[in-house]
C-alpha cells in the first residue's frame, strides 16, 4: 500500500513523550495523526494503543468491550519498554 503523498522525515513532527488519540485529552496532537504511527511494547507492535508515555514506560489499551457510563471504553495500563516511530 503506497501513500499518494509520502511525507519525508523532515516534514513529520517529532513524536512527543506522551500522546493520546482522544481529542479531549491535553496530550492530543492532530498534526501527528496525519501520518501513520507504530507503537511497540516489549518488542511487539500493538495496534490498539489509545495513549502512551515513553518516559514512564506504559500504554493504555481498551479493556475488551467494556465501556463506562458515558460510552467510552475502559482502559487498562500495560507497562514495559515502549517505542514509538513513524511507519
Amino acid at each position: 500500500m503506497t501513500d499518494a503523498n509520502p511525507a519525508t522525515p523532515a516534514e513529520r513532527p517529532a513524536l512527543p513523550d506522551r500522546l493520546s488519540v482522544d481529542p479531549r485529552s491535553p496530550h492530543y496532537n492532530a498534526a501527528i495523526f496525519e501520518h501513520q504511527i507504530g507503537i511497540h511494547l516489549n518488542g511487539k507492535e500493538r495496534f490498539d494503543v489509545e495513549e502512551y508515555c515513553l518516559s514512564e514506560g506504559w500504554v493504555k489499551v481498551p479493556a475488551g468491550k467494556t465501556v463506562d457510563r458515558k460510552g467510552h471504553p475502559l482502559m487498562i495500563k500495560l507497562k514495559g519498554k515502549v517505542e514509538a516511530s513513524y511507519r
